[in-house]
């Protein structure tokens, strides 16, 4: 990859939901990238057949969901708490890059954001667990969890709440960073 081709982000959201909040986050997210950064909001999550290694080969949306990863050099996961964990879905995306090693080394910064006060935590600490034995590039900053999510954004994705945008521009920042230092440190010699 050149140094001078704009950075890929590559955001999904853990839920289905047409109207969920987590996706309003990932389309705030893409507001704050500029002209460098091509953001791509995932939206074929429920396309990803179950996870089955034996049922691989063949499969386009699978091949197009690695490619998709590959390609990334940051990933963004925004999910809400569905029984005190990660989606079904979500978790099956993920298992699917479990033996080929796509989010090993890529940074990524996980989200959760619940209408709850706990912000979706035990989603995001199995989140986290998950991406942790995929060998992601993360911090101890590099996760969020955000409560009462419904009066902090609208149906726009304009966020309302003036420390959810700061944390989330935090955060955000974080993820540049990293991706940045990460490309210099593979820079192609002159």
């Amino acid at each position: 990859m050149k140094s001078d081709s704009k950075l890929t982000i590559f955001a999904i959201s853990g839920s289905l939901k047409i109207t969920s909040s987590n996706s309003r986050i990932l389309k705030a997210l893409s507001k704050f990238s500029g002209h460098d950064i091509e953001f791509t909001i995932y939206e074929e999550l429920e396309q990803l057949p179950p996870f089955n290694p034996d049922k691989e080969a063949g499969n386009a949306s699978v091949a197009r969901y690695k490619e998709l990863l590959k390609n990334a050099d940051g990933v963004i996961i925004s999910t809400p708490e569905y029984a005190f964990g990660v989606p079904g879905t979500l978790k099956n995306a993920l298992d699917w890059t479990v033996s080929t090693g796509e989010l090993n080394e890529k940074p990524v910064i996980a989200i959760s954001a619940s209408p709850l006060y706990e912000g979706g935590a035990k989603a995001l600490s199995s989140l986290l667990l998950t991406l942790g034995a995929l060998g992601t590039k993360m911090t101890e900053k590099s996760h969020l969890s955000i409560s009462d999510i419904h009066r902090k954004i609208n149906t726009d994705s304009e966020i309302l709440d003036k420390q959810m945008k700061i944390d989330l521009e935090f955060i955000f920042g974080l993820l540049i960073d990293q991706v940045k230092e990460l490309r210099s440190q593979h820079k192609e010699p002159s």
